[in-house]
């Protein structure tokens, strides 16, 4: 596929700064309602506000690493771009969607693309209840947390917690633990795709507990529903060979 008309993101990072000005002097900048293709200059974090800032879009973004953290990136240069970009493997993701209730019984919606987290907001453990479609399949998870994570997110925070690197075409969720601590052996489960998560906070105002899709948290809250959203899918462009599918290959024989 031809990506002539190009929109340029950049972190506000010094060098993704540098990297913009040379790479719209170089191939121009397209607005978003123009554009055929986004390239992000940045590290994993500002590839994931990109991909929230264009969802529904259905525009395909393509990643240059200028940060720390570059898994969904590709490498940095400035040859050769649109030839780059005709060449490139398409990755399409669907995010998860949070509903987050407080305590004072405000409704709080996000998507995620890589995870949505319930983490401890006091010096004592988190207290916590699990159903999965609607049945009740833990009664009691004393931790400093949990999260439910997508395949592409499950070489983040999950992956730091112990959980299970998923196949990136796979249809599958990974409910992971941050810390357990009662039941001390209990490691997370392995869902379908299409389950409904349901996390209850018990007895928040002596553990109150926080929650949190792509860095966009809620406090105080006391029951946290997430499923899949089909409904929204996310085009990611990798180099040749160097595709997400791939990437967690490697990162399993690392």
């Amino acid at each position: 596929m031809s990506y002539s008309r190009i929109a340029f993101r950049a972190s506000p990072a010094e060098a993704a700064q540098d990297a913009l000005a040379v790479l719209t002097a170089r191939y121009g900048q397209q607005g978003l309602d123009t554009a055929d293709v986004v390239v992000a200059l940045g590290g994993d974090g500002f590839m994931l506000q990109t991909l929230h800032e264009t969802e529904g879009m259905g525009i395909a973004v393509y990643g240059m690493n200028c940060g720390t953290v570059g898994f969904l990136m590709n490498g940095y240069a400035v040859d050769a771009l649109p030839e780059r970009l005709a060449q490139a493997e398409e990755t399409v993701i669907n995010p998860l969607e949070m509903k987050a209730t407080t305590a004072d019984g405000r409704v709080v919606r996000a998507l995620a693309i890589n995870e949505v987290s319930l983490l401890r907001a006091g010096p004592q453990a988190a207290k916590l209840a699990i159903h999965v479609d609607g049945k009740l399949r833990l009664d009691e998870l004393v931790c400093d947390g949990a999260l439910l994570c997508t395949p592409a997110g499950s070489t983040a925070y999950n992956y730091s917690a112990h959980g299970p690197i998923l196949p990136i075409g796979s249809d599958v969720l990974a409910l992971t633990a941050v810390a357990a601590f009662r039941p001390r052996r209990w490691r997370g489960a392995l869902l379908p795709k299409t389950a409904v998560v349901r996390l209850e906070v018990l007895d928040p105002v002596k553990r109150p507990v926080m929650a949190d899709a792509d860095s966009r948290s809620v406090s105080n809250v006391i029951s946290v529903e997430i499923r899949s959203e089909p409904a929204v899918c996310h085009r990611i462009l990798f180099d040749p060979g160097h595709g997400l599918e791939e990437r967690l290959l490697v990162e399993q024989f690392a």
